[in-house]
């Protein structure tokens, strides 16, 4: 009996001490929550469902959500001939990340590439190691400016416009999750949860789709992305049938905080988009930095009055 206890008070001591070492998802000291990718983290919904699930949950918690996607970027410098019908080479981060970070100091990096970075083709090893290349660059660069890395899974191509290149993101989602365990880099899974989805819904649903063109998510398929950031954030499990709709109507204003959030962060991401440069034509140009933030201040002070407890 005595050795039982022993050994009881010893487990509930180590599981204490485990749980005490355990690295928390935003730390105290985070001001500064930076986005990177191509159009799909441009688009923001994903982001934006992700800040605002988090501040329904942590409303007291002052962080700024920055989106710096941008659209037909890659992180493997590689584009395919004739992009764009000629008009322009696909933009590479190499270009403007230095840029980036003489006017942002986050201390968290979300990183979202690899859709486009197999430039739509069949596997090939060339094109792969320049996207780990890419991929192993970027970890380096975010870390020597004093901010912490995430690196997401790519999303997925739909099997149903080219079997090829989802097999090619497959195998780069795959490569990804391995350098949690080879290099100790954080990774957040968010393509094999959708591609399961995905697989799911079509048994029930041949005709369903999460992406018309096989590459830009729906609402529904950003909501899936965004599922395990939030894991990742320790906000727990989400039910996979929990629609974002059916979560925020379980707060006081839920609905009314995205709008706002949504808004906030479309008005940064041009702001910054603009003053940070970059080479890819068609981006709307956005306010100068000091309107853009005057008028992200008065979202923020909104939003604020939405979060605040009520008497």
């Amino acid at each position: 009996m005595k050795s039982q206890i022993l050994f009881l008070l010893f487990s509930f001591l180590f599981l204490a001490e485990a749980k005490g070492q355990e690295v928390e998802p935003i730390s105290k000291d985070t001001k500064q929550i930076l986005f990177l990718g191509n159009s799909i983290t441009y688009s923001g919904e994903y982001l934006a469902y992700v800040e605002t699930v988090y501040r329904l949950n942590h409303p007291d918690r002052k962080l700024d959500w920055l989106n710096l996607g941008l659209p037909s970027e890659t992180v493997s410098g590689l584009s395919e001939e004739g992009h764009a019908g000629g008009a322009f080479p696909r933009p590479d981060l190499h270009e403007r990340l230095d840029r980036i970070f003489t006017q942002i100091q986050p201390e968290l990096v979300f990183v979202n590439y690899g859709m486009n970075d197999g430039i739509y083709l069949p596997f090939d090893s060339t094109r792969f190691n320049k996207y780990a290349d890419g991929m192993s660059w970027l970890d380096q660069k975010i870390r020597a400016f004093n901010a912490r890395p995430i690196f997401l899974t790519p999303p997925i191509y739909d099997p149903e416009k080219g079997i090829p290149y989802s097999i090619t993101l497959d195998l780069y989602a795959d490569w990804l999750i391995t350098q949690k365990s080879k290099y100790g880099w954080e990774v957040i899974d968010i393509h094999f949860p959708v591609k399961a989805y995905l697989e799911a819904q079509r048994k029930v649903e041949p005709e369903f789709y999460l992406a018309k063109d096989g590459v830009h998510p729906n609402s529904t398929g950003h909501w899936l992305m965004a599922k395990p950031i939030l894991e990742f954030l320790g906000l727990g499990e989400i039910d996979s049938k929990t629609t974002f709709e059916e979560l925020i109507s379980t707060y006081p204003n839920g609905l009314d905080l995205f709008i706002l959030i949504s808004q906030k962060q479309k008005i940064l991401r041009d702001a910054y988009l603009s003053a940070t440069g970059h080479l890819r034509p068609g981006i709307a140009e956005g306010l100068p930095l000091p309107e853009a933030e005057k008028q992200a201040a008065l979202l923020e002070n909104q939003i604020r009055e939405l979060l605040a407890p009520k008497n």
